[in-house]
């Protein structure tokens, strides 16, 4: 029997689990609405889940404050004062009519590895920072990753002047919540201070349930690029107008979207395609559409493999409306770079995975993390736990609790491991 497991040993079955999920559930009912979870930046109840948050880490162990931008920060000292720390956590800010795993679950369970470890009295040559970031999902101000760029060092300025639909900019929302928008610097970090950054998270995705799996080895978040669309063509009475006449940019548009559809199909490199938004014009029972405005969003596990096949998209789609004789206008609205998880972290993952005995198998996020931004200033590993049914930012998302337990038991493992790596790879 390892120290490790020669040290939990006397737990009870599942206990790191239950505990998690009671947090989880606690988190939840911090709700702008009793009967939908929705908590988004700068409100009333990022401020009461922050204060919720910081007294877990306290009660584990922590100093424990909350940053210039709204994330709520915890460090758990090593066998001497002022180490490099080993970086953990997640976001606690929800998209509206969220489910309550999505974030919080990374966070709490890296809370509870260290309240395990401090109830312990043990202590590692590194430090461990437990991070929960104020904005990941980008709500409010339709920017994304807002606290972990701000710790990566890489918060654009530019965006305290958005507005959310109230109307009120964010420079204004960060005073009225007590923070300073002129100091955000101050949340940020630098490289030599950190060793890594991993995080826990739901996978948002059927792989690990369809390989009968509750964790998971991350090899990268993918990037994306999105793209707006908009077709135009001649608007005519549906009556009169011969087929063979009409320039409809609706059925162009749909043709577009059947072939973004069969070209991510046979893609053999985990390529997705999503139209997620469309607007057709005039809009009217009997009216041909004239104008057809309609969104694209494309992922990939690497940059090479995403922009190639962005460009071929886009090349089929004026192909399409030049045949249809359609006026074409597409716009590149958002591009992230792909985020590689560490060979290492991986691999010191996948050995926490095999010591609590279960198969290790990697896949890739087709979702976005704040890995993304704190790869700027560290190496990034990532640990998936399965969720049921795939389903995620909704209400029915849900991790069961041997998954909940699974998941926190890999992550403290591979924590009380991590020592033998601390510095280097």
């Amino acid at each position: 029997m390892s120290k490790i497991d020669a040290e939990t040993a006397g737990r009870d079955d599942l206990s790191l689990g239950r505990a998690i999920v009671a947090r989880i559930n606690e988190l939840a009912r911090i709700s702008e609405s009793a009967d939908k979870l929705t908590r988004i930046f700068l409100s009333r109840e990022h401020r009461a889940a922050s204060e919720l948050i910081l007294g877990w880490m306290r009660a584990a162990g922590m100093r424990a404050h909350l940053d210039a931008i709204g994330n709520v920060c915890g460090r758990y000292e090593g066998i001497s004062p002022g180490l490099p720390c080993l970086m953990l956590g997640s976001h606690y800010d929800t998209v509206r009519d969220a489910g309550k795993w999505d974030g919080p679950l990374g966070l709490i369970t890296a809370i509870s590895c260290v309240a395990d470890l401090n109830k312990r009295g043990r202590r590692l040559p590194l430090a461990i920072e437990v991070i929960g970031f104020a904005d990941e999902e980008g709500v409010r101000f339709a920017s994304t990753l807002l606290g972990s760029r701000a710790v990566a060092g890489t918060f654009d300025e530019s965006v305290l002047a958005l507005r959310d639909k109230a109307g009120i900019a964010m420079r204004d929302a960060l005073i009225e919540f007590g923070l300073d928008p002129h100091h955000v610097g101050r949340a940020a970090r630098v490289r030599g201070e950190l060793l890594a950054y991993v995080e826990l998270h739901i996978e948002q995705g059927p792989v690990l349930e369809r390989e009968d799996l509750p964790v998971g080895v991350v090899t990268a978040i993918a990037g994306a690029t999105r793209l707006a669309a908009r077709l135009t063509g001649m608007a005519g009475h549906a009556g009169t107008v011969p087929m063979a006449l009409r320039r409809d940019a609706l059925a162009g548009a749909a043709e577009c979207i059947s072939a973004i559809e069969e070209f991510c199909n046979t893609d053999q490199g985990g390529l997705v395609g999503t139209v997620g938004y469309i607007h057709a014009s005039p809009g009217a029972t009997n009216v041909i559409p004239g104008e057809v405005s309609f969104t694209i969003d494309m992922r990939a596990p690497t940059d090479m493999h995403r922009r190639r096949a962005v460009t071929d998209v886009v090349r089929r789609i004026e192909e399409i409306a030049k045949r249809r004789e359609l006026g074409l206008q597409i716009d590149v609205t958002h591009e992230n770079r792909t985020a590689p998880c560490a060979p290492w972290l991986r691999a010191r993952i996948a050995d926490a995975i095999s010591g609590e005995g279960f198969r290790v198998f990697e896949l890739p996020s087709g979702a976005g993390h704040d890995g993304m931004a704190m790869i700027d200033i560290a190496d990034v590993g990532m640990l998936f736990v399965r969720c049921r049914g795939g389903i995620s930012h909704h209400p029915d998302e849900h991790v069961e609790l041997a998954d909940v337990d699974a998941g926190a038991r890999v992550l403290l493992r591979f924590v009380e491991n991590f020592h033998a790596d601390a510095g280097g790879k």
